[in-house]
C-alpha cells in the first residue's frame, strides 16, 4: 500500500490588517520530503505520527510538502496557488497510491478563494480518481463546506479547545482510511449545519460532556467518528457556522440523522455554551480581589493564533496606570524592543518604546523605564507535543515588580515557558496576563489559582455582532438578534 501524506495551515482572520505571504510559512514552517527534526516541532507531530503508523504496517509512504502561517490576514493568491500546486505536483508524480492523508486547518482564506481546503481537496480528487482513499484531519476553527465533505472520504476534526489531542485524532483518522483501504470498511461523511456561531471552552461544562457524548458514539453502530467544527467566527465567508461531522461505515442516512440530532442539541445550548468574559477593569479588580496567586488573565482579543498582532498595550497601559505591581505580562510582539535590549545587555536600564506598533487595534506605544533582564536567544515554548518557536525572548523589567517579556517572532502563548526561559517565577507574580484565547489553557491551569477571560480592544472582539461581516450567513445566531 502506498500513502500520500501532506499539510498546507494557516488560519484567516478576515478583518486583521496582516495579508498572509510566503515569508510567513518560511518563517513559522516548511519542510519537504518529511525532514522534520526530531523532536518534531509542533507543526509536524501529525505527519510524524502518520508516517510511524503507515511504516508499522508495511506501507510506502510519501511525504509532500509541510507548511504553516501563523494566523493573519487574507493569503496572497500567488502564495496559495504556489504552495497548494506543490502538493498536487507531488501527488502526481507518486501515483498510482492507495490513500491520501492531508492536515489542514479548515479556515484557511486567500485571495480568489474562500474555502482553499475544499479548493484543494477537489483537486486531489480529480488527480486520484474515485476509488482511492482521502482522509482530511482539520482544526476544529473551520468552515465546513460541502465541497470538502463531498470529495473527501472522511474529515476528523480536532475535538478539544485548547489542542491537547491532534496526535490521537490523527490516529483516528488514519484507522479510518487504513481500514477502507484494506476493505473493512467504507467511510461516509455526514454534514449538518448548526446555524450558529461561538467560541466554546471544551474544558467546561456543557461542552465539555459534549464532547464526552460525541466520543462515547464512536465505535458503535457503524459510526466510525464524531466532530464538532466550531467554525471561526473571525473569517468572514459563506460556510462561517459550527457545524457536525459524523463518519459512519456506509450508513449516510443514519450520520445524517445523528449528525442533525447532535446539532440541534448544541444549538439548544447556544446560551450556555459561549465563555464568561470580564470587561478589562472588572477583570482588574477581580484579579486583585482574589487570595490566592497567580490568577491567569487572558487577553483574548490580542491572540496571534487568530490573526492578532499580539502587541496591544491596552492591560499593560491599565496596570502601569493603576499603580498595579507584581504582574507579569506575555508575550507581546516587538522585534524592535528586543532589539534594542538584546543590543545594551542584560542588566542596562534604558527608556523604551514598547508595544503598540500595527495599528487601532493594538493601542498607543507605552514608553516606560526598564531593566533588560535574561535574554533568551531562539526561545520555544512547549504545544502539542513538540516545540514551538518564540524567536528571541527578554525580560523587561519595570516599575513596581511588573515583568513583560517581549519576543521576536509573532506567536501566542500556551506554556508557562515564555517566563521562565527569560528568568520570571510565574507563580510568584500575582497576576500573570497571556495573550491567548484558550491555548494557554493547558500549560496554566495547573498552577492557576483563577483564571479570567478579559475583553480588551483587539482584532478578536468576541462580540460578533460588532464585525462587519459582508459574505457570511446573518440569519445564523447571535447574528440574526442584530434586529
Amino acid at each position: 500500500m502506498k500513502l500520500f501524506t501532506a499539510l498546507l495551515s494557516t488560519e484567516t482572520n478576515t478583518f486583521s490588517p496582516f495579508l498572509t505571504g510566503m515569508q510567513n510559512f518560511e518563517q513559522n514552517y516548511k519542510v519537504r520530503n518529511g525532514q522534520h527534526g526530531d523532536p518534531p516541532e509542533s507543526e509536524a507531530v501529525v505527519p510524524v505520527r502518520w508516517r510511524e503508523l503507515a511504516k508499522a504496517r508495511g506501507w510506502t509512504i510519501v511525504e509532500s510538502l509541510t507548511t504553516f502561517a501563523m494566523p493573519a490576514g487574507i493569503t496572497l493568491r500567488s502564495v496559495y496557488e504556489e504552495l497548494r500546486d506543490e502538493i498536487l505536483a507531488d501527488l502526481e508524480k507518486a501515483m498510482p497510491v492507495d490513500a491520501v492523508l492531508l492536515l489542514m486547518h479548515g479556515a484557511m482564506v486567500a485571495e480568489g478563494y474562500d474555502d482553499c481546503e475544499g479548493d484543494t481537496v477537489q483537486r486531489a480528487r480529480a488527480i486520484v480518481g474515485p476509488d482511492v482513499q482521502i482522509g482530511i484531519e482539520l482544526d476544529l476553527h473551520c468552515h465546513l463546506s460541502q465541497t470538502l465533505v463531498d470529495n473527501a472520504n472522511a474529515v476528523v476534526t480536532y475535538k478539544e479547545y485548547p489542542h491537547i489531542d491532534p496526535p490521537e485524532r490523527a490516529e483516528e483518522l488514519f484507522q479510518i482510511i487504513a481500514d477502507a483501504v484494506e476493505g473493512k470498511s467504507k467511510p461516509v461523511t455526514s454534514l449538518y449545519d448548526c446555524k450558529m456561531i461561538g467560541v466554546y471552552h471544551t474544558t467546561t461544562e456543557p461542552v465539555k460532556s459534549f464532547v464526552a457524548q460525541m466520543q462515547a458514539l464512536e465505535g458503535k453502530d457503524d459510526v466510525l467518528s464524531v466532530s464538532l467544527g466550531h467554525g471561526f467566527p473571525w473569517g468572514d465567508v459563506p460556510d462561517l457556522g459550527t457545524r457536525m461531522l459524523v463518519v459512519t461505515n456506509n450508513q449516510p442516512e443514519k450520520g445524517a440523522a445523528l449528525a442533525q440530532e447532535l446539532g440541534e442539541q448544541f444549538y439548544a445550548m447556544r446560551d450556555r455554551v459561549q465563555p464568561n468574559y470580564r470587561q478589562l477593569e472588572e477583570a482588574l479588580d477581580e484579579a486583585l480581589a482574589f487570595p490566592g496567586q497567580p490568577v491567569v488573565l487572558a487577553d483574548v482579543a490580542d491572540n496571534a493564533g487568530g490573526g492578532a498582532p499580539n502587541d496591544s498595550t491596552f492591560l499593560l497601559r491599565a496596570m502601569l496606570e493603576s499603580g498595579i505591581g507584581n504582574a507579569a505580562i506575555g508575550c507581546i510582539w516587538d522585534p524592535i524592543a528586543v532589539a534594542v535590549a538584546m543590543e545594551v545587555g542584560e542588566g542596562v536600564e534604558l527608556d523604551l518604546r514598547v508595544g503598540g506598533k500595527m495599528g487601532p487595534m493594538s493601542g498607543d506605544p507605552v514608553d516606560i523605564r526598564v531593566k533588560v533582564g535574561k535574554i533568551a536567544r531562539g526561545a520555544t515554548q512547549m504545544f502539542a507535543e513538540g516545540p514551538t518557536p518564540l524567536g528571541d525572548a527578554v525580560a523587561l523589567h519595570g516599575p513596581n515588580g511588573i515583568d513583560i517579556v517581549a519576543i521576536s517572532h509573532r506567536t501566542q502563548t500556551f506554556s508557562p515557558e515564555v517566563f521562565t526561559n527569560v528568568g520570571i517565577d510565574p507563580t510568584q507574580k500575582k497576576i500573570l496576563v497571556v495573550k491567548s484565547m484558550q491555548h494557554f489553557y493547558a500549560g496554566f491551569e495547573p498552577i492557576a489559582a483563577k483564571v479570567i477571560y478579559t475583553i480588551a480592544p483587539g482584532a478578536l472582539v468576541p462580540d460578533f455582532n460588532q464585525l462587519p461581516y459582508k459574505h457570511a450567513n446573518l440569519s445564523i445566531w447571535p447574528l440574526n438578534k442584530k434586529d
